[in-house]
């Protein structure tokens, strides 16, 4: 090589190192992201134990009104539903207490404005939980409907065995406009990470619109003490801490997911993503590790293409590596939105990989520097 031009040898060395990027991502995509594009159904408990779902609230009164009933109606013979109404100053309480007349299985608890201590949603959660009845805990939002009767059915037969956690997914209604295209591609591949590497033995985040544990499980590993003082992580930091490879399944049959209402705001949703990216840097390191790899060859990948396109420098063996990993993101892509029953993102990916690359670091760094105290 030292016989070359130097220009030769600079080229040599930018293709070089893009025929390894390629190969890490393939890596990603077959030895990772394939464990969720080709999951089969796994053995499950139908001798259905009691559950707890639990729901924090602050001034959700449109959202209980739509989505409670069809939470306390669902088809499973015993279950709670535990409302901890979070210092609401709307209609919240009036509309919680009609309910409880027709709803035995309805409890609300109620905490005034001036009890919430910390920031974020993790004491109303807290007390949520010690409130609930029952050792199976079901954790959504406000603003989230289940897709099916079957979702506490389907959520509660994983605890098999030893089993603790069980993540779930929960997906936006689609609307038109490319802001949610956009919501829902970037959930699509946050949850193809998070139940892939759970697939993995490797499980780091879950979501708290569709998450399960066993409540002994939270009282055991201290809750939220370790991160109190963060505003969000009371899902992803939760479970970052405590799930482990034998003690986390994952459900993900489209009658177990829970549907919630996409932003319709740019601005909304990039502080509603901001949350999300303040909790990352507490990951374990291993995890931080294996994200942060995807990132950055996905970057040095689409970078380094567009270095070595314009002088043609063994431009099939690049076109060959480039078509190879597309076909590969697009296939695996497609199989995963199957599974979770995801439509028309597929030719969006080139276009949402590019955005996402400049997007996501700047976010980050925003979500850093940023103060928030108030969960709503």
């Amino acid at each position: 090589m030292s016989g070359l031009p130097a220009y030769e040898l600079i080229l040599w060395l930018i293709f070089s190192l893009f025929a390894i990027v390629t190969l890490v991502q393939l890596l990603y995509y077959w030895l990772i992201f394939s464990r969720l594009a080709f999951f089969n159904k796994q053995d499950k408990i139908y001798n259905k134990q009691p559950v707890s779902v639990v729901i924090c609230a602050r001034n959700d009164y449109s959202n209980l009104r739509r989505n409670l009933p069809m939470i306390l109606e669902q088809d499973y013979p015993e279950f709670e539903v535990v409302v901890v109404n979070d210092g609401s100053d709307d209609e919240t309480s009036f509309l919680l207490k009609g309910f409880a007349e027709t709803y035995p299985r309805l409890s609300i608890v109620t905490i005034s404005e001036n009890l919430n201590f910390f920031s974020g949603k993790k004491f109303p959660l807290s007390i949520g939980i010690k409130s609930a009845k029952y050792d199976v805990l079901l954790l959504t939002d406000a603003d989230c409907r289940p897709a099916s009767p079957l979702w506490i059915t389907l959520m509660q037969s994983n605890f098999v065995d030893k089993k603790e956690i069980v993540l779930g997914y929960g997906g936006y209604e689609t609307r038109p406009g490319i802001l949610n295209k956009l919501i829902r591609f970037d959930t699509l591949f946050v949850a193809m990470q998070y139940l892939s590497y759970a697939l993995a033995g490797v499980p780091y985040m879950g979501v708290g619109r569709n998450l399960s544990y066993r409540k002994s499980l939270f009282y055991k590993t201290k809750g939220f003490i370790s991160h109190y003082r963060i505003r969000s992580g009371d899902d992803d930091l939760f479970v970052n801490g405590v799930a482990r490879r034998l003690n986390t399944r994952i459900e993900i049959s489209h009658e177990s997911h829970t549907i919630s209402e996409p932003k319709t705001n740019f601005n909304e949703w990039v502080r509603q993503k901001q949350r999300h990216f303040s909790t990352g840097k507490l990951y374990k390191p291993k995890h931080k590790m294996l994200l942060s790899g995807f990132i950055v060859t996905q970057f040095m990948f689409y970078l380094l293409f567009i270095m070595l396109l314009p002088s043609l420098y063994n431009i099939y063996y690049v076109m060959a590596l480039f078509g190879l990993r597309m076909f590969s993101a697009l296939f695996i892509h497609k199989k995963c939105m199957a599974k979770l029953a995801e439509k028309n993102l597929l030719l969006y990916l080139p276009l949402f990989e590019l955005f996402f690359i400049l997007f996501n670091p700047i976010l980050s760094l925003t979500a850093s520097i940023s103060k928030q105290h108030k969960w709503k």
